[in-house]
């Protein structure tokens, strides 16, 4: 079964190195239909992408560039913020000039078929890597297969707020996703469910430990700590603490039945802004349905996949 991952996985392959190597074997690519990944190195004043190959030169003519470029439904900047990055490709056609060797590429047919082939396929609740492309206030854009760009929105990141994408992520990180909507051709995703329950998370803390944390929110009543993605505590208010700093906490308490970590501040420090990593609890397969709060909970968090 042929695997479509985002853009970048399939370059270093050994496959993928054995077809770039030589005109011979990028012309068994081409009869064999095979998408291979290589570096854009320039967009010409026509965008045309040109891609580095070790015998010859790669181009992709501005409308083999991405899906909708010749339809005008995707704008030009798609094809120049590649120039520099790992581009996917079909072999469509091998020209010989003299003593250059042109290969004519097509990203916009490995795209097509990624999506007939697996992203038409897909289903709320499919648990599916995905790369992220770029980040807005507004939510991540993630790569999640040749390219093909999907959304998720900032709430469902994680259970711990975050106040920008940036918090959680970095562009160019590997990441998993769960398929949250498909509707008018779209796909919108979501991470919150892949990062564990609330009991989950709070095994791996107890109570009379000293952890790092991250301080997310200031309140009057108090100072909200993310100790993970998915878990967060309150500690009571403390003056000269703002947002984003970095926190020694104590853990007073953890109590399941009102999800709540009780937390003493032991220092605040300004320390150098990186996401955390994200501890997948779920990395494949398919979610029906995920509760994050405990029974006795009175405020439920849960996600149904239709």
């Amino acid at each position: 079964m042929k695997e479509f991952l985002p853009e970048g996985k399939l370059f270093n392959s050994s496959a993928n190195k054995y077809y770039l190597q030589s005109e011979a074997a990028m012309q068994e690519a081409f009869e064999q239909g095979i998408t291979l990944e290589g570096h854009a190195v320039r967009c010409t004043p026509e965008h045309d992408l040109q891609v580095e190959l070790p015998f010859g030169v790669g181009i992709i003519p501005r409308c083999e560039g991405a899906i909708g470029i010749a339809e005008g439904v995707t704008r030009d900047i798609a094809l120049l913020s590649r120039v520099n990055k790992t581009v996917c490709f079909k072999v469509m056609e091998i020209r010989r000039s003299d003593s250059t060797t042109v290969c004519i590429l097509s990203r916009r047919q490995a795209q097509t078929e990624c999506m007939d082939e697996y992203i038409s396929k897909l289903s709320c609740g499919d648990v599916i890597p995905a790369k992220v492309t770029h980040l807005e206030p507004f939510g991540c854009f993630a790569d999640i297969g040749c390219g093909i760009v999907s959304l998720m929105p900032i709430d469902a990141i994680s259970v711990s707020r975050i106040s920008h994408p940036s918090d959680r992520f970095f562009n160019g990180q590997d990441i998993f996703a769960v398929v949250k909507d498909i509707s008018g051709g779209r796909i919108t995703l979501s991470h919150k469910e892949l990062l564990g329950t609330w009991e989950q998370n709070a095994a791996l803390f107890s109570a009379g430990e000293t952890v790092g944390g991250i301080v997310r929110s200031v309140e009057p009543y108090g100072v909200f700590i993310e100790l993970a993605p998915n878990l967060a505590g309150l500690a009571e208010p403390q003056d000269n603490v703002h947002e984003g700093q970095a926190a020694s906490v104590y853990i007073k308490a953890l109590i399941p039945e009102k999800m709540k970590v009780k937390l003493i501040i032991v220092d605040v420090f300004d320390s150098p802004s990186f996401p955390a990593k994200n501890n997948y609890f779920i990395t494949s397969g398919r979610i029906k349905s995920w509760v994050y709060s405990t029974p006795d909970a009175q405020k439920q968090i849960s996600t149904e996949f239709a």
